[in-house]
């Protein structure tokens, strides 16, 4: 799996240009790793947080401008190794914006 953090667009002062031209890049990226027949899946997050905290279960709504990263998606991604997905993770479209790609394996548990 694939989880992205950074940044809200919306935070960054982008135009509606701008947020275009990044999504037709991450819809170039999608559209390639499905021919490539590796992406199983995966959604974009909404900036609006909602925490639940502690013993007392404190409750607190956040937006993105008031947290320095928010996770704003994920893929699923079928790959041997952590490798491939690293490899796969080389045409992220905001690596200039400052986001990160976290790779994570999901975990399998025998029943």
């Amino acid at each position: 799996m694939m989880i992205f953090i950074g940044a809200d667009y919306a935070d960054l002062g982008l135009s509606q240009e701008e947020i275009q031209g990044r999504m037709e890049k991450w819809f170039a990226w999608g559209n390639k790793m499905e021919q490539a027949g590796v992406l199983k899946g995966g959604e974009a997050l909404t900036p609006q947080i909602r925490r639940i905290v502690g013993q007392n279960r404190t409750v607190t709504d956040l937006s993105s401008a008031e947290v320095k990263e928010i996770v704003g998606g994920y893929y699923l991604i079928e790959a041997i190794d952590f490798d491939a997905v690293q490899e796969i993770a080389q045409d992220f479209p905001d690596y200039d914006l400052g986001g990160t790609v976290e790779i994570r394996e999901i975990m399998v548990f025998d029943h």
